[in-house]
């Protein structure tokens, strides 16, 4: 038997150490494969893309492996020479990674777990809105209106207002109600454009989940502002029918205006016709006061 195995050591290092190491890597291999099994599911519930998912799984991993080393310096007996080189080395790391990497990496480590919004939402951060089509560690990508695909930093989205809007998701099932706003000038009485949303909204009520309304949000010297209240389960819709309800409202618009236009004129014919006729009774009024005024004299 070698002084190595007789002294209760291998290669210079002790049973008892090596024996730690082995139980805190098998931990931490078992640690890992559950969390693994774990967040697969949860990004699978969640529609996370494939790309965040393994970002997510990569993460926890890195989480593992740092306590691992940390258990084995505390537990196995590691060296200290060893800790101050894995000490050095990761202090390097962090050195090199800046602090808006690491900002966005605990963005979107908050996001992921608190789920503001998913995949598939139509949303609003700040002046960008569009539906989800990504969310990863480090930015979300959101496709807009005029068919642009933007990126956003996870740390810019939450120093931004987040506007979500759905508002019922079940399995299977998904309603968003979305609001625009439409100004008018007062060239058209409020009844009148009142009867236009209603005309305009009728023609799409067979093909949305529920009727949209709109309602009086501000008004001044100037113009009237309304909010529009869209209802769709399909958040591609807002896409095409936002700018169709505004066509079709500014359309009948446009028709109230100029037939509003046309009256103005004979309302003008009326008035002159009203003044003529006052200026024609107070001539005839002078003149019998002029005739009466001859007879008293001439008595």
């Amino acid at each position: 038997m070698s002084a190595t195995q007789s002294n209760g050591s291998l290669f210079g290092i002790d049973f008892s150490t090596v024996l730690s190491v082995l139980v805190i890597a098998v931990v931490a291999i078992t640690l890992e494969r559950v969390f693994t099994i774990y967040l697969s599911r949860f990004a699978k519930r969640a529609k996370l893309a494939r790309n965040a998912a393994n970002n997510l799984v990569l993460t926890f991993r890195i989480l593992i492996l740092i306590g691992t080393v940390l258990a084995i310096s505390r537990f196995g007996g590691l060296e200290p020479e060893w800790i101050l080189a894995i000490s050095a080395i990761a202090g390097a790391a962090l050195g090199f990674a800046s602090q808006k990497t690491l900002g966005n990496f605990l963005a979107g480590l908050f996001l992921l777990t608190a789920r503001p919004f998913k995949v598939g939402d139509y949303v609003r951060f700040g002046t960008v809105e569009g539906i989800v089509q990504e969310i990863t560690i480090n930015y979300t990508k959101v496709l807009t209106i005029g068919n642009s695909m933007v990126s956003i930093s996870n740390l810019q989205i939450l120093d931004r207002e987040i506007t979500n809007y759905v508002v019922e998701s079940r399995r299977n099932f998904s309603l968003y109600c979305y609001t625009f706003d439409i100004g008018f000038d007062h060239s058209v009485q409020t009844d009148k454009i009142a009867a236009i949303f209603s005309e305009v909204f009728e023609r799409f009520v067979h093909t949305l989940p529920k009727k949209t309304f709109a309602a009086l949000t501000r008004s001044d010297a100037f113009v009237r502002v309304y909010a529009v209240y869209l209802y769709v389960e399909h958040p591609e819709d807002v896409f095409t029918l936002r700018p169709q309800i505004s066509e079709e409202v500014f359309k009948r618009w446009d028709m109230e205006r100029s037939a509003a236009k046309q009256l103005l004129p004979s309302k003008d014919e009326d008035a002159k016709k009203a003044q003529e006729e006052i200026k024609k009774q107070e001539e005839k009024d002078e003149e019998q006061r002029k005739t009466r005024s001859k007879s008293d004299t001439t008595g």
